[in-house]
């Protein structure tokens, strides 16, 4: 019989990556984790875990192990679900996070919403970022996340999570009031080429985004500010720093002397809903849900 604590730390090694990161993540030490998972292949008879370097790398074996791990942990979550279901309105506690965007325009009237028309149900936000946001599904800390669709997210096809398209989040060029463009109904972003630019930090989820979109418009861009905050760019570009692409859903400072002119092509970021996998059916998550694609719609007219 395969104990399925010992197969949990395997789920988590390769989850984090490292035999350390998944013991810091499971609040177990190093060593104890190392253990658990030596069982677990004494247990099987199979070799799990081998080298690679200075760190290990999952074996054939484990990978298809893990594929029926998988499995197991979401059949275990819906009889979780079955046996807890409440089948009148939602109730208990929802958990639910995303980044300081999506928490503002969605997650914050979507939680307003839930709690005027389900008192039972506590609806309890967090911010984090996407990575993390993954981590904290995977850990069983958040029930329903936000999140950016980046090259680095898990593939649609991991089992473990069930990640659907919410809406595409338009990009606009954000020029100084005064600025030759800030009278066009819509520009080309070729014709800001030469143009000083204020990009997101390299580490953003968006950076990949902006300079996608002057890269399909046939430039590089000078960029000589970056921002991690959109209303920080939007700031630097109303004192006449350069200019940027900012997502349509962030709300800036009212009142600066900018403008946002819509861009050909109509450069955008996806944002999905992600649980994990079979966690959509649970009563409050779906309505949640619900009443994110109400919100959808109208976020970013």
């Amino acid at each position: 019989m395969i104990d399925l604590r010992r197969l949990h730390v395997l789920r988590a090694v390769a989850h984090y990556g490292t035999v350390t990161a998944a013991a810091r993540a499971l609040h177990f030490t190093p060593s104890a984790a190392s253990q658990q998972i030596r069982q677990l292949a004494r247990d099987l008879d199979v070799v799990l875990l081998e080298p690679q370097g200075r760190g290990v790398r999952l074996t054939p074996a484990a990978e298809s192990l893990l594929a029926h791990a998988d499995a197991i942990q979401a059949r275990w979550e819906q009889a979780e679900l079955d046996l807890r279901a409440d089948h009148d309105a939602p109730a208990g506690v929802l958990r639910v996070t995303g980044f300081p965007v999506a928490i503002s325009v969605l997650l914050a009237p979507m939680a307003a919403r839930m709690g005027a028309r389900h008192p039972r149900l506590s609806v309890r936000i967090a911010e984090a970022g996407v990575p993390q946001s993954f981590d904290l599904l995977f850990e069983g800390a958040t029930d329903l996340a936000v999140v950016e669709s980046t090259p680095h997210n898990p593939p649609l096809s991991d089992a473990r999570f069930d990640q659907r398209p919410l809406l595409d989040d338009p990009f606009d060029l954000v020029v100084p009031a005064g600025h030759a463009l800030a009278g066009a109904e819509r520009v080309d972003l070729a014709e800001a080429a030469r143009e000083p630019w204020i990009a997101p930090v390299p580490e953003s989820p968006c950076r990949p985004h902006v300079m996608s979109a002057c890269g399909a418009a046939g430039f590089s861009p000078d960029v000589v500010h970056h921002a991690l905050d959109w209303n920080v760019a939007a700031h630097l570009v109303a004192h006449g720093l350069g200019v940027a692409l900012i997502p349509r859903l962030a709300h800036l400072t009212p009142h600066l002397p900018i403008t946002r002119v819509r861009c050909a092509g109509d450069p955008h970021r996806k944002l999905l809903t992600c649980t994990r996998t079979g966690g959509h059916t649970r009563p409050a998550v779906a309505s949640a849900l619900r009443e994110l694609r109400t919100l959808a719609p109208t976020a970013v007219a």
